[in-house]
């Protein structure tokens, strides 16, 4: 009986320590990853759709770093992550108060691409003036917003033209071998995720989806 409850606690205490061990793992640094962007850095991070690849959206530099990277044709225009709706208004002149009360109440991540953007480089605003934006739902995503106080860019983990990694499995050597810093949390998920709805926002409020 001693013996059978030895190895229970054995076996409890293995298991608790490994869990810590990846916990551990698991960690990333805020000010770590907010320094890299401030450097104009690129990140490779998990968002609340698929890895993307990331820097600091107001950084013209570090942008087209981005587009070397993907080997991506500028005329195709990136994705920026904000933390808040309150965020979206320093970056585009008009949000539609339907719009305003879609953001709050959508459930599945949601970009919107919204006319009349300012306040960002010319290398991430499209021909038209537009940018597509989303409030991203990850908690860290968002905390990392904060922290820098800027959106960052977020476009699939991939090089153009090839598919769009579902977890972090399935990003090129490549791609990580490209960027400054990797995440290091939901390294190990296989889940397979998909990447976000996307819907062009008129100037009176009516929607038009892009990608469902």
């Amino acid at each position: 009986m001693a013996e059978s409850l030895n190895l229970n606690v054995y076996k409890a205490m293995t298991e608790s320590r490994s869990k810590s061990k990846t916990f551990m793992l698991e960690q990333d640094n805020i000010d770590d990853i907010k320094a890299v962007l401030d450097d104009g850095g690129l990140i490779l991070y998990p968002t609340d759709t698929i890895w993307g690849i990331g820097c600091d959206a107001t950084n013209a530099e570090a942008i087209e770093k981005v587009y070397q990277l993907k080997q991506r044709d500028r005329s195709k225009g990136l994705i920026i992550l904000v933390d808040s709706v309150d965020m979206i208004k320093d970056y585009v002149k008009h949000i539609h108060p339907r719009i305003d009360t879609l953001l709050l109440h959508h459930v599945r991540p949601l970009t919107i691409i919204f006319d009349d953007a300012r306040n960002l480089p010319d290398n991430l605003v499209s021909d038209d003036g537009s940018i597509a934006i989303r409030v991203v739902q990850e908690e860290y995503c968002q905390a990392v917003i904060k922290a820098l106080g800027k959106p960052i860019v977020s476009t699939s983990a991939n090089v153009s033209n090839q598919p769009f990694p579902s977890n972090f499995g399935e990003v090129s050597s490549a791609i990580i071998e490209g960027v400054d810093y990797v995440f290091k949390r939901r390294r190990y998920e296989k889940e397979l995720n998909s990447p976000s709805v996307i819907i062009k926002a008129q100037g009176d409020g009516e929607l038009i989806f892009i990608r469902e």
